[in-house]
């Protein structure tokens, strides 16, 4: 007979350290939330019969940005601690009767599915078992005034990470122990199941799987992702729109004073669209046509910043980033370089980029064509993406 195996992510916490305002388990790694990785990584896992998340009632926007494309239960609001949430998970997994039982840490973006096998296996095997590994500093044990007292065994000590594995019924026990006893003080399951008398063991975890903390944390998962998107491609775009009344013109999302418009099914945004077309193209996923075509009357006037923010989403869909965009634009007129920082200020904005990743260029025809006769404009740019590699 199987074993039926569940997954608890805590993602109550507020995240302080790391910085940007936002709960740690939120914020972007390469465009996709460490919540999200966490997610996609335990949806992967056919072992795993369900997956419930625990979040903070303040964050229940933030949750469905990064946990809607997931076939998941509504989520369940956490307490003031960790273990008061992760509590509250078990409690709203308890009618599904699971036999076993992993509590991951959102933060924990890199978990691998090998290492979440592992950790179901020692679970079933042990009752209560956690991935650690060993210390390789030199520890200190030290006084308030950091004066050294004595030099720590550290064969003896292990570094414990996430995702725990436990009997369910047995942790469901012992968290509701340690509620009734007035016990709120457990930094993690492991050390919760110790305090209950359970014996736990170890299985080998990953140096990878690191907890996203400090804005160096974010650093580092940044740094690892880039070394592991080696899959760098360009694509190409291109856009033309010719001079109709008005008295202004959008190119980047920037609106700028001029003597004629520019006619389009949209806001004729020809920068926007040439850019729209050259990360579809690197993506090979079609053109800007084809997902937004001129005989749909819902796009009529639409501002072209939902056209970019679409092909970054596609993108990021993929586990890709941008690099770098560039576009030219050749007209006569009205000047491009007054207006050059405001559109890739924009168009970083919107593509979820620095501006320093962002290059805007202009020329004009030399009087010659429909461009020199002052009937249009034109924009060719490119993108270059970095995916994971297949």
């Amino acid at each position: 007979m199987t074993s039926n195996c569940v997954a608890l992510v805590v993602a109550a916490g507020r995240g302080s350290r790391s910085g940007e305002g936002i709960p740690k388990q939120y914020r972007l790694l390469a465009g996709q939330s460490a919540l999200y990785r966490s997610l996609k990584i335990l949806s992967g896992i056919p072992e795993l019969k369900a997956i419930q998340v625990v979040i903070h009632p303040d964050d229940q926007d933030l949750y469905n940005d990064a946990a809607g494309s997931f076939e998941l239960p509504p989520p369940v609001f956490g307490g003031s601690t960790r273990q008061e949430s992760v509590l509250a998970g078990l409690v709203a997994l308890e009618t599904a009767k699971p036999d076993y039982v992993l509590i991951h840490d959102a933060a924990r973006a890199f978990a691998t599915p090998a290492l979440i096998r592992r950790a179901i296996e020692a679970g079933k095997t042990t009752g209560a078992a956690i991935p650690a590994l060993p210390v390789i500093d030199t520890i200190k044990a030290v006084d308030a005034n950091g004066v050294i007292l004595r030099t720590v065994d550290r064969n003896e000590l292990r570094a414990v990470q996430t995702p725990q594995a436990f009997a369910f019924t047995t942790l469901l026990d012992a968290h509701r122990r340690a509620q009734r006893e007035g016990r709120n003080d457990f930094s993690d399951d492991g050390a919760l199941a110790e305090w209950a008398g359970l014996t736990v063991s170890t299985f080998p975890g990953e140096s990878t799987n690191i907890k996203l903390t400090t804005p160096d944390d974010f650093k580092r998962a940044e740094d690892m992702l880039r070394d592991d998107l080696s899959d760098i491609r360009t694509g190409m775009g291109f856009d033309v729109h010719q001079f109709g009344p008005g008295d202004h013109v959008t190119l980047g999302g920037v609106r700028i004073p001029h003597d004629h418009g520019l006619t389009g099914h949209s806001d004729a945004d020809v920068v926007l669209h040439a850019l729209v077309d050259a990360i579809l193209g690197a993506l090979a996923d079609g053109d800007i046509g084809a997902h937004f075509p001129p005989s749909d009357p819902q796009w009529r006037g639409a501002s072209s910043d939902r056209f970019l923010a679409f092909a970054v989403d596609r993108l990021k869909a993929r586990g890709g980033i941008i690099a770098n965009l560039d576009v030219t634009v050749v007209s006569e007129a009205p000047k491009i370089g007054p207006n050059r920082d405001a559109m890739r200020a924009r168009i970083a904005e919107i593509a979820g980029i620095t501006p320093d990743r962002v290059g805007v260029k202009a020329t004009t025809n030399e009087g010659m064509g429909f461009i020199g006769r002052r009937e249009g404009i034109v924009a060719y740019a490119m993108a270059t993406i970095r995916l994971p590699a297949s």
